[in-house]
C-alpha cells in the first residue's frame, strides 16, 4: 500500500509544508484509492477528482513560494464530505429523490472552515434517507458496506465516511452525529469518530438540519483513521458562526494539558437493557488496564438509569423540535405514507423501509402523543448523575454498539441498539469513539470515551493514549 495512506492528515500536511512530498501526489494517491475500494464499499457517491487535482496544484505552487510558517496548517490535504453538508457544485440531497439535481451553491460553515486551512475534498460521501437510521442507505446512491467486511453495514448515517477512512481512501472527514452517526460508523469500520460537546461546532449548510430545542443536540465533528488529527479539526471547526444559534464560544482545551496520571475513569460495560457481546466487553477491559498502567482510578461501575436511554432520547427529540420527520421526507410537499409503503411492497419503492418506518411511528405517536416530562427530568437527572460520578475532569469507558458491524438489515431486528451512542447527544456530553483492535472474526472493537460537556480535551487525550497502547486503526484485509 502506498505509504501516504497510512498517515494522518497532521502528518501529511507537515510532509507537504516540509517539501517532503508533493500535494499532487498525496491527492492522486487518495483518489487511486477511492477508485480501487469504492466498487466494494459503495462510499463516495460524487467526486470532484479533477478540481482536487487543480487545487493540489495550486497548493504545491504557494508552498514553493511562500514561508511555512505562513501556510495554512493543512494545505493540500485530502478530505471527504458526508453528503448532507454542502460542498459547492456537489449533491446535498440528504438521500431523498426530489432533491437530485440541485448541487450545492455554496459550502456548509464546516466544511468553508477546513477548506481555509487548506484541506482539498475528494468528494462527498453515502448516507442513510435524511441521516436518520443505523445503514448508510438511500434511493439515491445505494447501500454501503463496511471496510472489513462487504457483507456488513458500514453504519449510519456517516457510513461512507466511516468506509471511506476505514478503507485507507481519507485521512479524515467530516460528519453529522444527533444518535451516533459519526461514532456508529467510526466504530463500525474501525477509526476514531468524534461528537463533539453540545454547541461547540455549528451545524450550518446541513440537510437536514435541527431547529429550536435541537440544537445543541445534532452535532458536527471529525472522523479520522489517526487520532492526531481529532484536536487540530476540532479547533477549526469549533466556534459560532453567527447562523447558528445553538453554538456559543466555549473554550476548547490542548489535550496535551491530559495527565493520565490519577485520572478517574468510570466504566460501564452496558446498559442494563441491551447486552454487549463479550468480545467487545473484554476489549473494554483491555482499554481500562492500559489506562491503568498509565496511572488511571479505574472503577467499574453500573448506571441504573441508562436502562431508560431510548426513553429519554425520544422525549428530548420529540419535545425539541417543530419540523416533523414526514414533512423532511415530503421536502415540501404532502407525503402520503399509505401509498409509498404501497411502492415499496410492490418493488418499486422511492425510500427505504427504515424510512417508512420512522414516519409511521411518528404518525402513530401524533395521535397518541405521551407524556414526556417526566422523562425530561430523568434525563437531567441522569446527566446529573454522571456528572457527580465522573467530577470535573473523569471520563467515562462505555460500549459503542452492543456488537461489531452487523450483518446488513440485522439492525432492522434490534433497532434500538443505536441507544448506546444516543444517550449522550441529549446529555450534551463530548464523546469519542476509539478503535480497540479486530476480534476473531477481522471485524473491529472499539468503545466510547465520554466525559462532562466542554471536556472535549479530556476523551480526546484518553483516545489518543489508547491508540499508542493498542494499535488504533487497522487496515482492512476485507473478505470479497
Amino acid at each position: 500500500m502506498d505509504p501516504f495512506l497510512t498517515l494522518s492528515g497532521t502528518a501529511l500536511a507537515r510532509l507537504i509544508r516540509e517539501r517532503g512530498a508533493l500535494s499532487v501526489e498525496i491527492v492522486e494517491a487518495h483518489a487511486r484509492r477511492v477508485r480501487e475500494v469504492n466498487p466494494r464499499v459503495n462510499a463516495m457517491v460524487a467526486n470532484r477528482f479533477d478540481l482536487a487535482r487543480a487545487e493540489a496544484r495550486a497548493a504545491d505552487l504557494r508552498v514553493a513560494r511562500e514561508d511555512p510558517a505562513s501556510l495554512p496548517p493543512l494545505l493540500g490535504v485530502p478530505c471527504t464530505v458526508k453528503e448532507c453538508f454542502a460542498l459547492t457544485g456537489m449533491p446535498n440531497t440528504g438521500g431523498l429523490p426530489s432533491r437530485v439535481g440541485h448541487p450545492a451553491t455554496r459550502d456548509a460553515t464546516a466544511v468553508a472552515r477546513l477548506r481555509a486551512a487548506g484541506a482539498i475534498p475528494l468528494g462527498v460521501t453515502n448516507i442513510s434517507e435524511l441521516c436518520l437510521w443505523m445503514e448508510a442507505s438511500n434511493p439515491n446512491y445505494g447501500r454501503t458496506n463496511c471496510a472489513y467486511d462487504p457483507g456488513r453495514t458500514s453504519g449510519g448515517s456517516s457510513g461512507g465516511e466511516g468506509a471511506l477512512i476505514g478503507s485507507a481512501a481519507s485521512p479524515f472527514g467530516v460528519g453529522s452525529d444527533i444518535g451516533g452517526s459519526i461514532r456508529m460508523p467510526a466504530f463500525f469500520n474501525g477509526v476514531f469518530g468524534h461528537k463533539p460537546s453540545g454547541g461547540l461546532v455549528p451545524n450550518t449548510g446541513q440537510f437536514p438540519c435541527t431547529e429550536h430545542g435541537l440544537v445543541r443536540v445534532l452535532t458536527t465533528g471529525p472522523i479520522c483513521r489517526k487520532a492526531e488529527d481529532l484536536y487540530p479539526l476540532l479547533r477549526l471547526l469549533a466556534g459560532p458562526d453567527g447562523i447558528d444559534k445553538g453554538c456559543t464560544e466555549m473554550p476548547l482545551s490542548d489535550p496535551a494539558t491530559v495527565s493520565l496520571e490519577g485520572l478517574d475513569a468510570v466504566s460501564v460495560e452496558d446498559d442494563g437493557l441491551l447486552s454487549v457481546s463479550e468480545d467487545l466487553r473484554a476489549a473494554q477491559r483491555r482499554a481500562a488496564s492500559c489506562l491503568a498502567a498509565r496511572g488511571a482510578r479505574i472503577r467499574v461501575e453500573r448506571v441504573p438509569a441508562l436502562a431508560r436511554a431510548i426513553l429519554m432520547w425520544t422525549a428530548t427529540v420529540a419535545t425539541g423540535g417543530e419540523s416533523t420527520y414526514l414533512s423532511l421526507l415530503g421536502d415540501g410537499r404532502p407525503f402520503n405514507l399509505g401509498f409509498e409503503f404501497l411502492m415499496w411492497a410492490a418493488g418499486r419503492g422511492r425510500h427505504t423501509l427504515p424510512a417508512l418506518g420512522l414516519g409511521l411511528i411518528e404518525a402513530i405517536s401524533s395521535r397518541f402523543p405521551p407524556r414526556f416530562g417526566p422523562l425530561l427530568e430523568e434525563t437531567a437527572a441522569l446527566r446529573a448523575d454522571l456528572a457527580r460520578r465522573l467530577g470535573p475532569g473523569g471520563v467515562l469507558l462505555y460500549p459503542s454498539y452492543p456488537e461489531p458491524a452487523p450483518r446488513h438489515n440485522k439492525p432492522l431486528l434490534r433497532p434500538i441498539n443505536w441507544i448506546y451512542t444516543g444517550i449522550f447527544n441529549v446529555l450534551e456530553m463530548p464523546v469519542t469513539q476509539v478503535p480497540l483492535g479486530l476480534n476473531d472474526r477481522g471485524l473491529p472493537l472499539g468503545c466510547q470515551v465520554a466525559s462532562i460537556p466542554g471536556n472535549d480535551h479530556r476523551t480526546i487525550a484518553v483516545a489518543m493514549a489508547l491508540e499508542q497502547a493498542m494499535g488504533g486503526w487497522v487496515v482492512p484485509q476485507p473478505r470479497r
